[in-house]
């Protein structure tokens, strides 16, 4: 039976982990949402946006809302400070790498957002708790996931949800634990090793738009989150090449054929695992 998921949380704060070539989209859609959240006078959490790196050259007219004046700046201060300029928001935002014990601590999230690029991060933002939106994409496709456990037998337990609704879906990593492990060397080398969107962009290995893609769907959900709409589906995979979507609706059938068969501190077999990482 097709379900609808719901983690039967209030979310007070919408964490942004990762302010490049996804995290950049993301957050303007994002806050255009709180926005008009705001205006129809109804609660609005807080945006805080984490990355610890720096504006360069390579991420203008690449990724969104970077201006050749702000080579140097934090991403995560000059986007916080470009939206809450234009929209009279109030973003916060962290310019270091993600601490789950601080900043989960600091901020109350309930909603994480991933857009990061390796698997370090991956790694980081698996362990945060809450209701965890994550995207990834290859040069001209990717996912986005969302979930609220990394625990497998919880999740086999409510395999069937309860009348008709889920209160756990998946994370990423326990979907696609190859999210949380190395990548192995590509058959066409890389720009440079642990090359950046931008550095894929501008090598011709990623298409521009796909960012974009990935941002509008991970904005979808978390307008029905924030709206409180039913959600359906756990995973969207889009694709550029052909102009398509496709999204993998809530039920036993579908998680089943996702979740992995086993999950120890040693040992993960999985079944389809064939994520899109960068």
């Amino acid at each position: 039976m097709n379900g609808i998921f719901d983690p039967n949380t209030h979310i007070k704060t919408i964490t942004l982990v990762g302010v490049g070539g996804t995290g950049t989209s993301t957050a303007r859609i994002v806050a255009r949402i709180l926005y008009d959240m705001q205006r129809a006078r109804q609660h609005t959490p807080s945006l805080v946006l984490i990355d610890p790196d720096r504006v360069e050259e390579k991420n203008i007219g690449r990724q969104a809302l970077f201006a050749p004046a702000d080579i140097g700046q934090f991403k995560a201060e000059c986007v916080a400070r470009r939206l809450n300029a234009a929209l009279g928001l109030d973003i916060g935002w962290i310019a270091e790498p993600l601490d789950p014990e601080r900043h989960a601590d600091r901020f109350g999230s309930t909603l994480v957002i991933s857009c990061v690029d390796n698997h370090e991060a991956r790694r980081v933002v698996h362990r945060m708790k809450g209701v965890v939106l994550a995207g990834g994409n290859h040069a001209d496709s990717g996912q986005v996931c969302i979930g609220n456990t990394d625990d497998l037998d919880l999740m086999r337990r409510f395999i069937d949800g309860r009348d008709g609704k889920y209160p756990y879906l998946p994370k990423e990593g326990l979907l696609f634990p190859a999210l949380l492990e190395p990548e192995p060397p590509s058959e066409r080398p890389l720009p440079t090793p642990g090359a950046s969107c931008a550095d894929l962009v501008d090598a011709g290995y990623q298409h521009l738009l796909i960012n974009d893609w990935i941002a509008t769907v991970i904005g979808t959900y978390v307008y029905k989150l924030l709206h409180r709409q039913p959600i359906r589906t756990f995973m969207t995979f889009v694709s550029l090449d052909g102009i398509s979507s496709r999204s993998l609706i809530v039920c036993r059938d579908e998680l089943l054929a996702y979740l992995p068969e086993r999950v120890n501190s040693n040992v993960t077999v999985g079944k389809l695992s064939v994520p899109a990482k960068v």
